[in-house]
């Protein structure tokens, strides 16, 4: 996932934005260079995304001008007082990151800044990887224009994937952008838009290249118990118990989807007729849209996301996206258990933890107790 913010007080000297912007202009350059050693249809798509990061640079305006400024609405200067408080609180309470990160704000015009493309082969959970000279290798394809996403959706379709494009409210540059709070992020609420900006500073810590379930788990554990700690700190810790319940709701729809993954990965490995594996691979998607449905009435909960999944057709692509960000998400919420809720020493232990070999990194932490008691057992015997 890729978010960030960025502020300059109107004391500060312009030099700083100048050569931010400076930097983007050599991002388009570069995605220029790195095209033209790649093909035409890399060539396009560096150049969406080179020229859509330079316009939300080009766009954002400090958020103290925004707030001075007499024509900003009264609703948006107390959510950008709120994003103020919550970035000092971030670095100083946090530990996160002290830079230009969400210090300046940018009206992106559109619901979503980006449309991310996921998708998955035929007869896999296991999402196609696209790899980026910074980010490392990740399972999903961004794009500016939803059009664009589209387009290449269908294209992956008629290759045979089973693809799904959602819209993204942020995105992060990992800290090499000043990058600034969006207008997308600010239709979800005050706690919502709090946990994104600690989510993405999280990744600005810590970001390991080609390990999204790593990198996403990490972040939300930090997210959730920067939010926790914020509504404390601000004695609002009332409203975090709806975050909570919002948020185990969340984790029992992941558990399903999980268990419908490990299913599905089953039948892929099994060796029968396509025939016979595409009729019982639409049989296992239709028993899983009646529990999501069931699910929602026990829970009383209506998760638009699922819902829209449901009424597209639920596919693999859906599957991997959600295990992307979950997988991971108990082990490293029992590392900070381990450190007692330390901040520095959870930070300290992720990052040894990112200097281990994927498999010691998954052992330690994307599997589940059970999982890890099973080989234990195995082990012993």
């Amino acid at each position: 996932m890729l978010t960030d913010f960025a502020h300059r007080s109107a004391r500060n000297p312009p030099a700083p934005r100048a050569r931010a912007l400076g930097r983007a202009a050599r991002i388009v350059a570069a995605a220029l260079v790195l095209a033209t050693l790649a093909g035409c249809a890399s060539t396009r798509y560096l150049m969406q995304a080179g020229v859509g990061e330079w316009h939300v640079l080009h766009d954002r305006r400090s958020i103290v001008d925004v707030i001075d400024d007499p024509k900003t609405s009264e609703a948006l200067v107390r959510e950008l007082g709120t994003v103020r408080e919550a970035r000092r609180f971030a670095w100083q309470k946090l530990g996160l990151p002290d830079n230009d990160s969400y210090k300046s704000y940018v009206n992106v015009g559109r619901r979503y800044v980006v449309w991310n493309v996921v998708a998955a082969p035929e007869f896999s959970v296991r999402p196609k990887e696209w790899c980026y000279p910074i980010a490392g290798c990740v399972p999903y394809h961004g794009f500016f224009h939803q059009s664009a996403a589209r387009s290449y959706a269908r294209r992956l379709k008629h290759e045979g994937y089973d693809v799904v494009v959602e819209g993204v409210p942020a995105y992060s540059t990992l800290g090499w952008l000043p990058d600034p709070v969006m207008s997308t992020m600010m239709r979800y609420g005050t706690d919502e838009l709090v946990a994104m900006i600690f989510h993405e500073l999280a990744h600005e810590l810590l970001y390991l290249p080609n390990d999204s379930q790593f990198d996403e788990a990490f972040a939300m554990t930090v997210e959730n118990t920067g939010l926790q700690r914020w509504l404390a700190y601000r004695h609002e810790s009332g409203r975090f118990a709806e975050f909570e319940r919002l948020d185990a709701a969340d984790m029992r729809f992941a558990r399903l989807l999980r268990h419908t993954r490990d299913r599905l990965a089953r039948l892929y490995a099994a060796t029968i007729p396509r025939t016979r594996m595409l009729a019982q691979k639409k049989q296992i998607f239709a028993r899983l849209a009646r529990r999501i449905v069931r699910l929602e009435h026990k829970l009383r909960v209506r998760a638009p996301v699922y819902n829209r999944w449901i009424r597209a057709g639920l596919n693999n692509a859906d599957l991997a996206s959600v295990g992307t960000y979950y997988n991971c998400l108990p082990g490293f919420e029992r590392l900070l258990e381990r450190e007692d809720g330390n901040l520095p020493r959870f930070y300290a232990a992720a990052r040894r933890l990112a200097r281990e070999p994927t498999a010691q990194r998954n052992r330690e932490v994307c599997r589940s107790p059970h999982q890890m008691a099973t080989a234990t057992q195995h082990a012993a015997s």
